[in-house]
């Protein structure tokens, strides 16, 4: 994405949060403090203030983008706001994070853009603990195509729709 896109993505995410706040998105992930949360394609950070008061200092988020101004963005955000319990990673797939090691990851409004969906739904399956949920939400999918792609990738079942995201679990074995 040209960094000019990246600036009007970033203008208009500001305005559609102040609008329409992430905390409702964000409860249907069922986050609680001391989990370890990543924000995939976290973009310019818009989840990222909820989603480490959620996890707590006990806990830690996670944020990946492959765009190195939204990796600039993020930190500026976790420094400004004195964020001890935040990590970027910049990648466009892998996240370089232990298997089995996160308890939450938010695939949000993304979806639709990787170039290799089905390598991302497998690096997320080998991080999330066996228990872990995989928070979905991408507006620029029909419902069915989302859960099909999603579940077809046999990695995830989906566990329940939300009111804003589905939930999946890890299928394990």
């Amino acid at each position: 994405m040209p960094n000019l896109a990246f600036h009007a993505m970033s203008a208009i995410f500001y305005l559609r949060n102040h609008l329409f706040p992430r905390q409702g998105i964000l409860k249907e992930a069922g986050i609680k403090p001391g989990f370890h949360v990543l924000d995939y394609g976290c973009g310019p950070g818009a989840y990222l203030l909820d989603t480490a008061k959620m996890v707590g200092q006990s806990g830690m988020v996670y944020t990946l983008d492959l765009h190195p101004l939204a990796i600039q963005k993020v930190k500026a955000i976790a420094q400004k706001n004195g964020l001890t319990n935040v990590k970027t990673i910049r990648s466009d797939c892998q996240t370089g994070l232990a298997n089995n090691s996160l308890d939450v990851v938010l695939l949000y409004d993304i979806y639709h853009m990787l170039n290799e969906p089905q390598a991302v739904l497998t690096e997320l399956h080998r991080i999330l603990k066996p228990d872990g949920i995989l928070s979905f939400n991408d507006p620029h999918m029909q419902a069915d195509d989302a859960i099909a792609k999603v579940t077809n990738s046999l990695f995830f079942t989906l566990l329940k729709r939300g009111e804003k995201t589905f939930s999946f679990s890890k299928r394990n074995g």
